[in-house]
């Protein structure tokens, strides 16, 4: 796939639109046997009992659900050079079967890195909603990506 965006073309305050998708009863138990098995995201009624109110997706199958909708909606059409961490992760509302979530980030700085002047840090606060519009998590973090002046010089990125 062709890179379209590159470090040099992210200005702060801009927001992307990530899409959104639909979450089944079905996944968020497979995903929680396999990765979270808490009786909450495996049993209805547990999830009842529970303070989550129900049958409720792991936060880390919330997360890989928004992974995916960032690398379709935005990476995967960039210059992305991966990440080295993520500064801020909050789980704010449970996220239930049937529900769909739509995710946007947003631009809150960049910075050039003077050691690789082949890339720049991009970082990103990423809010997710569900089909309510009540927000679901949030997450603040740095990305890397290459800059098209290197690219143009014909240095490493």
């Amino acid at each position: 796939m062709q890179k379209e965006i590159f470090f040099e073309d992210f200005k702060l305050g801009q927001a992307y639109d990530l899409g959104s998708r639909s979450v089944t009863r079905e996944e968020i138990i497979e995903f929680a046997s396999e990765f979270d098995p808490q009786p909450f995201h495996l049993d209805d009624e547990a999830g009842k009992a529970s303070l989550l109110g129900g049958l409720s997706a792991s936060g880390w199958h919330t997360g890989a659900l928004v992974m995916r909708l960032l690398a379709d909606g935005l990476l995967n059409r960039t210059s992305s050079q991966g990440s080295n961490s993520i500064d801020k992760l909050s789980w704010l509302k449970p996220v239930f079967p049937g529900d769909t979530l739509s995710a946007t980030a947003t631009v809150i700085a960049t910075r050039e890195l003077k050691s690789r002047p082949n890339l720049g840090i991009v970082t990103f606060e990423i809010k997710v909603r569900n089909q309510s519009g009540t927000d679901v998590m949030r997450q603040i973090g740095p990305i890397f990506f290459g800059r098209r002046t290197a690219l143009a010089s014909g240095a490493d990125s």
